[in-house]
């Protein structure tokens, strides 16, 4: 499948078209652009998992999240500050996960022998976006750009693919401006500016004139990326219009349960993903920082560990509430590991040789652990698993085929995971 060269990186088109937006329509949101290119027509996988997840959670924790003191807990010299908790499902949960121990630990998959080459934060964290290390000649999509790609808009006036907590830096990749998710800073105050600046008459006729101004340019200019930019405009007024805006205003939530996921940027991120997702937003991120703990991995880990212990448990639990769990995929993952040594300031190091990521839901199995790191936790001892391999099994789960080959604008060949190997074992 072959798009034409485009002469513009797609963050300059996004912010071009933003700020046009701005000043033609009195309004400061960009939704997904055009639907983009038909879906591509994919051979049904014969392993299990193959499209069961309708709708991808995914959990970004930036700055490099301790294994050791989370996902893969160790008892002996390279343990943690707090002792390892033993699970209803027979693993064992670091100390800083209690409620994730007591009442999700059999719905969980943990992949305990991740590996990855890149020990330095951006790097790393585009490389667990994205699958593909980072060059300065070309950006790489995300899952959810894969998707909107692949299997077509989820929505006909949400995005497909939102990011909470972060700007969208990486994203779309390659693909047009529309596969791009729209950012959402704060969780709680939802898409800030989502209103006209001015009335609705003012609004048409301001459109009118455009069109009026553009009709002779675009009749002799038949180009992908002009429809984009009209359908950007008649999308951005459908949403603003709509009452599809509604999805993003958690303060609706009832204050119990804002209560249950937790206060911090992660708890209500993840409340906003469980909203976004239910009214068919099919990938979310949220993002969550401070993970970066060289010094005071005690007091630190307090911090972070129990916010996203409360988050991650009461999301689980929600999603399995109203029937959504067997449909999504959630995802918890983080750029690399930290040694298993403590230094001097009572904190751990950048380590990529090996960490840990979650899965739960949707096409993977419950209560399960994949693979190993040895007793130290500082070398993978069993099914060594690449962060291509990650993103191959959940491209499969989300009903994608790994193997299918795309062209970039550049005539380059990519697919989903960089050739990555789906990890059947986990696969429900």
């Amino acid at each position: 499948m072959k798009h034409s060269l485009r002469s513009f990186d797609p963050l300059s088109r996004r912010a071009f078209a933003e700020q046009v937006a701005r000043t033609a329509l009195g309004v400061s949101i960009l939704p997904h652009f055009a639907q983009g290119a038909e879906p591509a027509v994919i051979d049904q996988a014969k392993l299990p998992g193959f499209g069961k997840a309708k709708r991808v959670i995914w959990l970004q924790m930036e700055g490099g999240m301790s294994h050791i003191d989370t996902l893969d807990p160790k008892l002996g010299d390279t343990k943690g500050p707090k002792d390892p908790i033993k699970t209803k499902a027979g693993y064992m949960l670091g100390g800083f996960l209690p409620k994730l121990a007591a009442e999700q630990a059999d719905k969980l998959t943990l992949i305990r022998s991740m590996t990855s080459k890149t020990g330095v934060h951006a790097s790393g964290q585009y490389l667990m976006r994205t699958a593909y290390e980072q060059r300065g000649t070309i950006k790489h999509p995300t899952l959810g750009a894969w998707a909107h790609h692949l299997l077509g808009a989820s929505h006909q006036t949400l995005p497909s693919s939102v990011c909470i907590n972060r700007n969208p830096g990486h994203g779309n990749g390659f693909f047009p401006a529309s596969h791009s998710p729209l950012p959402v800073g704060n969780p709680e105050a939802g898409l800030q500016f989502a209103k006209f600046r001015t009335s609705e008459d003012i609004i048409d006729k301001r459109m009118a004139l455009l069109n009026k101004v553009d009709s002779e340019f675009r009749a002799k200019f038949h180009d992908t990326n002009l429809k984009s930019y009209g359908d950007f405009y008649d999308n951005t007024l459908q949403l603003l219009k709509g009452e599809e805006l509604k999805a993003f205003q958690i303060s609706s939530e009832p204050g119990d349960l804002r209560e249950k996921y937790g206060k911090s940027d992660l708890g209500q991120g993840c409340l906003l993903a469980r909203r976004l997702i239910e009214n068919d937003v099919r990938f979310v991120e949220v993002a969550s920082g401070g993970w970066d703990m060289h010094t005071d991995l005690e007091d630190r880990m307090g911090e972070k560990g129990n916010a996203l212990d409360t988050a991650l448990a009461a999301l689980i639990g929600d999603l399995g509430s109203r029937g959504l769990l067997d449909s999504t995929l959630i995802v918890l993952c983080s750029e690399f590991g930290r040694t298993p040594e403590v230094t001097g300031d009572g904190g751990r190091n950048h380590y990529p040789k090996v960490f840990s990521t979650l899965l739960a839901g949707a096409g993977v199995k419950r209560g399960f652990t994949y693979g190993s790191s040895d007793a130290e936790g500082a070398h993978v001892a069993d099914k060594q698993t690449t962060i291509q391999d990650f993103h191959s099994t959940i491209g499969h789960i989300m009903g994608m085929n790994p193997n299918e080959v795309v062209m970039s604008p550049s005539n380059r060949p990519f697919t989903i995971g960089d050739k990555g190997a789906v990890i059947s074992d986990i696969l429900a």
